[in-house]
């Protein structure tokens, strides 16, 4: 972390298309590694997941997990530490069922899906979706209907919560976390107020995160970004990676970091 400049991204549908796939971005996460830029992964996905994604990237910084309920990083000792911003998973998963009864329609946990129906939705099975089941910090959830969806947040802000929404689900978790407030914590955590940072993100989960860098880049997917960004990209707030997926990302950071 001697760098004053940082790479902040999500990574499914970002960094990773939507079959997990980030050999496009390889290289030039090897090569920011080589400037002692960071690479700092600020994601949906729980600790376990990620641990297993730094360890293919041979990343050795901090990570944001669980659309910003902790913080994690090693102490160069081989020691991890955690700061911990959310509501516990055990104090939400309830109030999942609270809402979903309020709300007069089943809300159902990723965490209580079938091998096939994760594997369904996400792509994942075995292990893999074990990993992003065990939830430390969110409750993720099948997206209800586009018109139960206002009701939903306004229900869930009345408890102290918030939904928010990613490319394959919704997420509950507490009012307070986010990925913005997330990264606000991991600046002092490291005493670099002033780091210099670039956000890549593609969907309505990350705006949190753009809104708190100095360089917001949508990354799109292959039908081009998502509609909430429109207007964020058309008034230049945003930019818009050249490419979708793992491509788009690496062209970006390195438009970014030479420029």
């Amino acid at each position: 972390m001697t760098s004053n400049r940082w790479v902040v991204s999500d990574l499914d549908g970002t960094l990773m298309d939507h079959a997990y796939d980030w050999s496009p971005a390889a290289s030039t996460i090897r090569w920011l590694q080589q400037q002692a830029i960071p690479v700092i992964p600020c994601t949906s996905k729980t600790a376990e997941e990620v641990r297993l994604f730094r360890h293919q990237a041979e990343l050795r910084d901090p990570y944001i997990v669980e659309n910003g309920g902790a913080i994690h990083g090693d102490d160069g000792n081989g020691e991890e530490w955690t700061l911990a911003i959310g509501t516990p998973h055990a104090v939400l998963r309830p109030l999942l069922d609270q809402l979903a009864k309020d709300l007069g329609t089943a809300l159902q946990a990723l965490e209580d899906l079938s091998e096939a129906e994760g594997d369904a939705l996400t792509g994942l099975r075995g292990e893999a979706l074990a990993r992003a089941q065990r939830r430390a910090w969110t409750v993720p959830f099948i997206t209800p209907a586009a018109e139960q969806r206002g009701m939903l947040k306004q229900l869930a802000s009345e408890r102290g919560l918030q939904v928010v929404q990613g490319n394959r689900m919704s997420h509950l978790l507490g009012a307070g976390s986010h990925k913005g407030r997330a990264l606000e914590e991991l600046k002092r955590h490291q005493g670099k107020s002033d780091a210099l940072v670039l956000g890549l993100g593609d969907s309505p989960n990350d705006v949190p995160l753009l809104e708190a860098v100095d360089q917001a880049v949508v990354v799109p997917g292959a039908q081009g970004p998502h509609p909430v960004f429109a207007d964020a990209i058309a008034s230049g707030r945003y930019q818009l990676a050249p490419a979708p997926h793992g491509e788009g990302w690496a062209l970006a950071v390195r438009e970014w970091l030479q420029g």
